[in-house]
């Protein structure tokens, strides 16, 4: 008998709730605004962390398994000035590493809405590209430099989100989804005695994409917003070769299985968005 009378009062609860939210999230015209399709873009920065601890890690007798040490053929560590950072100035670590570069990103994106009560739900698909680049650097003993760069050539995302529509018109919202992007990789050295062949320069790499933002209806097609998202995309395909070219066969690269692959310590491409949005919601 009591558990029919919970049951009871549980039904009156959530027949009032669904009474009353419809009432609770319209303005003061009696209106809903984030339902429906709209069209958009955004425009700000992407702005990356300092991986301080990244560096370059070598398979010396090509076996697949990067983390050997390049030696010379006295034995010391041919790599013992260190790495940094960022591209390097000069060919020693004296000259230190320029910072890895922000740069401004553009997107054009599509969505769709519904929502109940004050509670909004979504999709969203966008497109375009963030103009930054991350660059470690090793120094070798000869004295010499390797730089390796990544950059997008273009990046895309799918993000649900879910947010509260706060007295009719400013909706707050969490998203996230997953990212794919096209990934460009770079490299350059002032050892001029080696030849290097790059491997899988372009690699197309999956990710994900977390944050939220405000979005403030202004008449009954237009909104506007700021909003702000974390980036991590996997890039884990880029190699570089070392072979001989015109060094002496006493070369550190060379005495192990005749070359040298290195590649970056670290697979992820990481930054921050923070970024102005426009949307026309039909």
């Amino acid at each position: 008998m009591r558990q029919r009378t919970l049951s009871g009062a549980a039904l009156g609860v959530v027949a009032l709730l669904a009474t009353s939210a419809p009432a609770f999230a319209q303005d003061a015209n009696g209106e809903t605004h984030f339902k429906g399709l709209y069209v958009g873009g955004s425009f700000g920065m992407s702005v990356q962390p300092n991986d301080v601890d990244e560096t370059i890690l070598f398979d010396r007798n090509l076996d697949g398994n990067f983390g050997d040490v390049v030696t010379t053929a006295a034995g010391p560590n041919a790599f013992s000035p260190g790495f940094c950072n960022g591209a390097a100035n000069g060919a020693t670590p004296a000259g230190a590493c320029r910072n890895d570069e922000d740069g401004k990103e553009y997107f054009v994106r599509v969505g769709a809405d519904h929502q109940i009560g004050n509670f909004v739900y979504g999709v969203m698909g966008e497109f375009g590209k963030s103009e930054v680049s991350d660059s470690v650097s090793a120094f070798s003993t000869t004295p010499a430099n390797y730089v390796m760069t990544r950059d997008f050539d273009w990046n895309a995302s799918v993000r649900g989100r879910v947010g509260y529509a706060a007295g009719g018109r400013s909706l707050f919202y969490a998203a996230g989804g997953p990212t794919y992007a096209r990934i460009n990789n770079s490299f350059s050295s002032t050892n001029t005695a080696n030849a290097f062949t790059l491997e899988d320069r372009k690699s197309n790499s999956w990710g994900y994409a977390v944050g939220g933002g405000l979005e403030q209806k202004i008449g009954d097609n237009f909104s506007f917003g700021m909003e702000y998202m974390f980036n991590n995309y996997v890039d884990d395909d880029f190699r570089v070769n070392t072979s001989r070219g015109n060094a002496p066969v006493t070369n550190p690269f060379l005495l192990g299985a005749g070359s040298t692959d290195f590649q970056r310590s670290s697979n992820d491409f990481r930054f921050h968005s923070i970024r102005m949005t426009g949307a026309f919601r039909f």
